[in-house]
């Protein structure tokens, strides 16, 4: 009688450390593990997670608005394979690259960070370099999100973590966490949402022509900027050329380079259309999901009516707010693209998804570039309404 329980013992211990999670990253190329342990990217343990070797850490000028969210960012690839350089668009990676995206909150002392509606506060990324991770016990992690670039393109699979930070679950119809933010000022309640599949790619499929999946962030002008990492604060192209993750780079001085958003050292166009590009290009733009409308939001357009100032709306419906013009110089108040940003109405609101609240100091940015422009709108005016400009 004993040597069966023992067998079943046997069969249990060796169930068990098959399904342990990897100790090194475990590229999947067909199959969505359902947790990320599975991927063996991190190890949570002593109140941290931290990357497992060969992940590198990255930071873009301008980071995309997400209610607040802070995020951790990270790519791996495989031994002896590299991206390409791209001017323009997203580099080109090889098949078994993945990229994180880890959407995190820092907590208040008093709180537990995995209470569903714990006090969120708005302070800087708490991790300094690739290597140190992130302290558990005070931040409240949200979702990590994967780009996995297989033989038939990208994947992009949302992880939902647990209220103990101890494990995260793929949720392809994405989900919703009641959460309240602290600011200086006021608190506020909010539904955070973990994107579905569609909306995923809603963003992502960038390229109505092929409408396949693509990075947002990996492009030349958002990454060309000093990090602390490994090998310590350098040029963050530099590092990845280094090691062995990025080929074909030219001479610094020919890379684009977008500006802070936040830096206010800054020309307050070059930060607001940095602001606008990382946020809007990859839908408006003349290979976007939102390029019958004309406004192109990429910082390399040159062309200020493709940026909007004085044109139309086209196919804004009820989201233009009464307003006639996308972007009125030195009317913030009478443009569309502010009101668009200030919005929270799902049927209004830009980007429509991916925020449930305003983005209070990106939308004062918008507005303070748009009171400085000075272009003159009578000509846009007099041919809207069908009759001759004045002239002076």
């Amino acid at each position: 009688m004993i040597r069966p329980v023992l067998l079943a013992l046997v069969v249990l211990l060796l169930s068990a450390c098959s399904s342990a999670a990897p100790k090194e990253v475990t590229f999947h190329a067909t199959d969505n593990p359902e947790k990320l342990s599975e991927w063996g990217l991190f190890t949570v343990a002593d109140g941290k997670i931290t990357p497992h070797e060969g992940m590198v850490t990255y930071e873009l000028n301008s980071p995309l608005f997400s209610d607040y969210a802070q995020k951790w960012r990270t790519i791996w690839m495989p031994a002896n394979v590299a991206a390409q350089y791209e001017p323009q668009q997203a580099f080109d990676f090889p098949v078994g690259t993945i990229i994180t995206k880890t959407f995190y909150y820092t907590v208040p002392a008093s709180d537990r960070p995995g209470e569903s509606d714990t006090v969120l506060k708005m302070t800087p990324a708490m991790y300094q370099s690739g290597t140190d991770g992130l302290d558990i016990g005070h931040v409240r992690m949200i979702e990590t999100r994967l780009l996995v670039r297989r033989a038939d393109g990208w994947a992009a699979l949302p992880y939902v973590w647990n209220s103990d930070q101890t494990e995260a679950t793929l949720q392809r119809a994405g989900a919703d966490v009641p959460l309240t933010i602290k600011s200086y000022s006021d608190s506020k309640r909010f539904t955070y949402s973990v994107p579905n599949a569609n909306q995923c790619a809603g963003c992502h499929a960038s390229n109505y022509e092929d409408r396949a999946i693509h990075p947002i962030g990996l492009k030349a002008r958002h990454l060309n900027r000093d990090f602390e990492g490994p090998g310590g604060e350098i040029n963050q192209l530099r590092r990845l050329v280094k090691l062995g993750y990025l080929k074909g780079v030219p001479g610094m001085e020919n890379v684009p380079h977008n500006a802070k958003w936040d830096d206010s050292s800054l020309p307050i166009g070059d930060r607001a259309r940095s602001y606008l590009d990382i946020n809007c290009s990859h839908c408006h733009s003349e290979t976007g999901p939102a390029r019958v409308s004309g406004l192109w939001l990429a910082s390399e357009v040159t062309d200020l009516r493709k940026w909007g100032v004085c044109k139309p709306s086209v196919a804004a419906g009820r989201g233009t707010g009464g307003r006639d013009f996308d972007i009125l110089p030195g009317e913030p108040h009478q443009s569309i693209l502010t009101y668009r940003l200030e919005s929270t109405d799902p049927g209004e609101m830009m980007p429509e998804v991916g925020r449930s609240l305003e983005h209070k100091e990106g939308v004062d940015l918008v507005t303070r570039w748009i009171s400085q422009l000075t272009d003159s709108c009578d000509v846009a005016r007099a041919a809207r309404s069908g009759r001759e400009p004045a002239t002076g």
